[in-house]
């Protein structure tokens, strides 16, 4: 029999994973909270017209199709199936997938639900979502993504907010970040700029894997797409374009001085900057004109997080987008909002070693099971430690005592309660430190007071 697996781009969580993952999303939902920002989740699948054509034709073809359930095949012919067109018969075998990302479901259930709701909705919400992406380092198939969204309201002070939630997460988890903004207006005039003003989707799509491939397959690849020779050589002076904001600014504005989209662009970003200028933002913000976030529904701010210190892909990303709420059937309602990836975040928080303070345990006292003639008394400790908050176990099996010390010490369970005959005859306890192994006897009635003051001041 062959061994068990699981599917490439995913993966197990063991306990004490799950522990530091939980660690992020605790730290993640805290900071959304403390903004307004309140839940909602939305189903693993949705309708497969729900998500196709949302995030642009390379993005399409990442999504996980669900076959129909029952007879599958019964909707094809013979001559379908001998044509081998993957298009067609995709359409035909499957009416569901699994979703992309949290932001189209999220415009969906908007529509759904809109005489429920009042704008501006401010909402958060951590699922998982899947891409049949090739598996690579810090690139799964299953990861989880943890958005944070305004919709219904146009305000610039929207995407201020959210610069200030990123900066406020990634202190919390004590990762520093490089946030790199931009505007998709600036890259619609930079098209109309260079004369390939209806080509913006190829345009940014390209642009986006700059970091990725380099400024030569960028090129290449603009020209397998047909973008002009003359086209191409004019891009190269504004995409290599160095200097700090307010300089860039001033070479955009005479650059684009034909394009209202463009200028609009600038203006947008100029606002933004201007909030920002005032304010005790801790991580490194940039205006980076190579930043396209390649996803179709972004048109006005683009925003996306790096990690400074690790060698990885964007652990957070979004922007701003006008009418993805109008192909399902409501015009004009704006949106704004950012995803953190929390399978990378934690890939990063491992490799920096800053899970150390998390507490690698969920238990914080195991209470020894010395027997039947015991049990009642360890047990009625059990409960009076849950009762005022601590998190405790108390040992099944009256197995020797040095299985249930190396169960704790497995578990990393910080302290041990004994209990046994001499202790019971006194209406005492022993607690012993794992770390130290120091003991000492405590009376019982001192349970509470003593052990709150020993495990909360670590």
């Amino acid at each position: 029999m062959s061994k068990p697996s699981i599917p490439k781009g995913t993966r197990d969580f063991t306990t004490g994973e799950m522990i530091k993952r939980d660690f992020i999303f605790d730290t993640v939902k805290s900071v959304f909270r403390l903004y307004g920002y309140r839940p909602v989740e939305t189903p693993a699948m949705e309708n497969l017209t729900t998500l196709l054509g949302k995030y642009g034709d390379e993005a399409d073809r990442l999504i996980f199709r669900i076959l129909n359930s029952g007879d599958f095949l019964s909707g094809t012919t013979d001559d379908d199936l001998l044509q081998r067109d993957t298009g067609k018969l995709s359409s035909q075998l499957c009416e569901k997938a699994l979703r992309y990302d949290l932001t189209v479901p999220f415009a969906r259930f908007v529509v759904q639900h809109r005489n429920e709701i009042v704008f501006p909705f401010k909402r958060y919400q951590i699922q998982p979502v899947w891409r049949a992406d090739r598996p690579q380092k810090g690139r799964y198939r299953e990861f989880f993504q943890c958005d944070v969204d305004v919709i219904g309201s146009d305000s610039l002070l929207n995407e201020y907010e959210l610069i200030r939630i990123i900066d406020d997460v990634f202190a919390e988890l004590k990762i520093n970040v490089i946030i790199k903004i931009n505007n998709r207006k600036i890259l619609s005039g930079i098209a109309e700029y260079i004369g390939e003003g209806g080509r913006i989707t190829d345009i940014t799509v390209a642009i986006d894997k700059l970091d990725k491939i380099g400024i030569d397959a960028v090129n290449s690849e603009l020209r397998e797409k047909g973008i002009s020779e003359e086209a191409v050589e004019k891009l190269q002076p504004v995409i290599r374009l160095t200097g700090n904001t307010e300089e860039k600014t001033e070479v955009l504005e005479r650059l684009l001085e034909e394009s209202a989209s463009g200028l609009n662009g600038l203006s947008e970003l100029k606002t933004l900057f201007s909030y920002m200028s005032n304010s005790s933002i801790r991580g490194k913000v940039e205006f980076d004109l190579t930043l396209a976030r390649g996803l179709n529904y972004y048109t006005g701010a683009i925003i996306e997080v790096k990690a400074a210190d690790v060698a990885i892909g964007s652990i957070c990303g979004g922007g701003r987008y006008d009418n993805l709420t109008g192909v399902f059937g409501l015009e004009g309602v704006s949106g704004v909002g950012v995803s953190f990836g929390a399978d990378r975040i934690y890939d990063v928080m491992t490799q920096l070693s800053l899970f150390q303070q998390t507490g690698a345990s969920s238990t914080e006292v195991l209470v020894l099971n010395f027997g039947p003639r015991e049990n009642n008394y360890a047990l009625n400790i059990a409960e009076r430690l849950r009762s005022s908050g601590i998190r405790s176990e108390f040992y099944p099996d009256p197995v020797k005592l040095k299985k249930q010390m190396s169960y704790a010490a497995s578990g990393n369970i910080p302290y041990i309660i004994i209990a046994g005959e001499d202790e019971i005859r006194n209406t005492e306890f022993t607690l012993k430190v794992m770390a130290s192994g120091e003991q000492k006897r405590i009376k019982l009635v001192d349970l509470e007071s003593v052990i709150m003051s020993t495990i909360r001041i670590i």
